[in-house]
């Protein structure tokens, strides 16, 4: 792995869970950090990291090593009515676009940027078949958004600037995303497998996805899509079943279709895309490039996580 550290870098989307981590371990390391939000003056941010807002990115992106965009809306923050679909959409490709335009007026242009994706990229699957980085893009409204979404960040390479795309898994921290959620129902002795139960669940460690991003934006070989994802995706069903182990609850022989439906009636279509169908996605470009995984295995994480 490389070992410089970037002396400035520009964190796009800085204040979310991805992107707090993402600037704390970049302070950690030496980097001054600028962080592009649409409300500097009430972002709360980590100690030494500076927030500026959108009104010309050029000047903030103007002699930056590297830019990591993180910006999006929540995708699972609320049901998906035909407006948040819009803002969904909106709220990744408008700002990813506002960086590329910046970054085609810089005098001293950042030489990466490091795009957020999602594995919502590849849509859902019916079997246990490994995705790689070559798998084709999905259909449906997930893989419409991140093909856009990466559309958008692409033309930066005719700017001289390395484009690395990470497609993020689901993310697993100790307080928020998607484990906290998930845990809450088997604290409560009230867990179940969602569905037939074997819906692909390809996961990352919140810490393996912040050193995954910070190795694409010092190393060169990381150019193009990668899966931000563990080695070892699992069975919605397996998943849930270390959970219960791991916190010692058991989980309630609730029959599959009862649970899809309640699932369908309360989240609608975003409750059937996100819970109830998923894929089995691989980081054959990271291991390709010999990433050294923290994380490798979903016992690994619920051992540190919960």
């Amino acid at each position: 792995m490389a070992e410089q550290p970037l002396q400035r870098a520009v964190v796009a989307g800085g204040t979310g869970l991805v992107g707090r981590a993402l600037v704390k371990a970049l302070l950690a390391q030496g980097t001054e950090v600028v962080v592009l939000t649409r409300r500097p003056a009430s972002a709360v941010l980590p100690t030494g990291a500076t927030a500026n807002g959108w009104e010309n990115p050029a000047e903030v992106l103007e002699g930056a090593g590297a830019v990591f965009n993180l910006a999006g809306e929540g995708i699972a923050d609320r049901r998906w009515s035909a407006r948040r679909r819009k803002a969904l959409l909106e709220s990744r490709v408008g700002p990813t676009e506002d960086l590329v335009e910046g970054l085609r007026t810089c005098a001293r242009r950042p030489t990466v940027l490091v795009n957020a994706s999602a594995i919502g990229y590849y849509g859902t699957t019916d079997d246990d078949t490994p995705l790689s980085e070559l798998a084709p893009a999905g259909t449906g409204f997930l893989p419409d958004v991140c093909r856009a979404w990466e559309a958008a960040a692409l033309p930066a390479r005719d700017l001289g600037v390395r484009v690395a795309i990470a497609r993020i898994g689901v993310v697993l921290a100790r307080r928020g995303g998607a484990l906290p959620k998930m845990a809450l129902p088997v604290r409560l002795f009230a867990g179940s497998r969602l569905g037939h139960g074997r819906q692909g669940l390809s996961w990352i460690h919140l810490h393996d996805l912040v050193a995954m991003l910070l190795e694409a934006a010092r190393n060169p070989a990381w150019e193009g899509p990668f899966n931000a994802t563990a080695p070892e995706p699992v069975s919605q069903a397996v998943f849930l079943s270390l959970v219960a182990k791991r916190l010692h609850r058991p989980l309630l022989p609730i029959p599959g279709f009862l649970a899809a439906a309640g699932l369908r009636l309360a989240l609608g279509e975003m409750g059937r895309d996100l819970l109830l169908r998923g894929a089995y996605v691989h980081p054959g470009k990271a291991e390709a490039l010999d990433f050294p995984f923290r994380f490798p295995s979903p016992e690994d994480a619920l051992l540190d996580l919960l």
